[in-house]
């Protein structure tokens, strides 16, 4: 069953992620073979109160598409208020926040909070549903812990109500991002819908996603592990198409990438967070590289764009 107007077999999905699925990184991982990318997670209240960060969050252009847009909230009026207001940007879906774990927001009811009550988040969605004539998604978890898993109730739930896809992470709220994600779920909440399903959790290499598409999902979404290296993209579309593995990215590749995508952090956040929120990144480019800890606390360090990419460059020449 496609989403609205995407019909696009067994896509692969980036996980919307907070402070890192932001433009540049939702492009790069586009041009490394990303089907469908999804935005940071955005608060209902905010966006309904035109808060200039937030907004910020759901700037979408056209070759970032197939794109969703996620909303969080608790609110039947606000999450529907929000859901009109992104209307207007025309994303390719509005998926809801059914799953952060983080104590700040679920114990206030919101994201994970839903599971608890799943009146609320019957309400919830469905007031969504409602109030906007985009596909509607939601992504979440196993349950609350171990001892409340409601995954399947919650899959017949939001099938009724007229969700299009259903993302899980198959973890519980309780959890975090501790312990493994439980597969095993994902051929039960099969059996249990005809929803689109998306697998998530632990998504790192490209026997996960086989392995998830064997267990009977349509689609795969990956989120850390698409940080740590953005080319699992490309590496798990072809061993899918051809049973063989791309060779991993040289340094070369890897630095020009990097460099690709720093500028295009800064030309989104300007020179001062665009340097420094593009901090976070360095990890999963230079992860496992032989003496790189030198060049790590340089980039740490650096606060000019130029200076930044001489020193990249720099790095490269001597390792040849």
């Amino acid at each position: 069953m496609p989403i609205g107007n995407i019909k696009i077999n067994k896509p692969l999905f980036l996980a919307p992620m907070h402070e890192v699925t932001d433009k540049p990184f939702r492009l790069i991982c586009k041009e490394l073979g990303a089907d469908i990318v999804v935005t940071e997670f955005a608060s209902c209240e905010a966006l309904i109160r035109d808060i200039p960060k937030t907004l910020k969050k759901i700037e979408i252009s056209d070759e970032e598409r197939p794109i969703g847009i996620q909303i969080f909230g608790k609110s039947q009026e606000s999450m529907s208020a929000a859901a009109k207001k992104i209307e207007a940007l025309k994303p390719d879906f509005i998926d809801i926040n059914c799953g952060c774990w983080t104590k700040h927001h679920a114990t206030r009811g919101e994201g994970a909070g839903l599971l608890k009550d799943l009146g609320d988040l019957e309400k919830v969605v469905s007031s969504v549903v409602k109030s906007t004539s985009l596909p509607v998604t939601i992504k979440t978890r196993l349950g609350w812990d171990d001892k409340n898993i409601v995954i399947l109730d919650v899959a017949k739930i939001v099938e009724t109500i007229g969700v299009k896809a259903l993302t899980v992470h198959c973890r519980t709220r309780q959890q975090g991002y501790k312990g493994k994600a439980d597969w095993s779920w994902l051929k039960k909440i099969r059996k249990a819908t005809s929803l689109f399903l998306i697998g998530n959790g632990d998504v790192v290499n490209v026997e996960d996603v086989e392995k998830m598409f064997e267990m009977g999902c349509d689609g795969v979404m990956i989120g850390r592990g698409a940080l740590s290296n953005p080319w699992v993209f490309e590496q798990a579309k072809y061993f899918l198409k051809t049973g063989k593995y791309l060779p991993a990215p040289s340094l070369k590749e890897k630095i020009d990438l990097c460099i690709r995508h720093l500028k295009l952090s800064v030309k989104f956040r300007g020179d001062y967070y665009g340097v420094t929120d593009f901090r976070k990144y360095y990890a999963g480019y230079f992860h496992g590289i032989p003496h790189v800890a030198q060049l790590r606390i340089d980039l740490m360090s650096l606060m000019d764009i130029n200076k930044i990419i001489d020193r990249l460059r720099l790095f490269l020449k001597e390792t040849a």
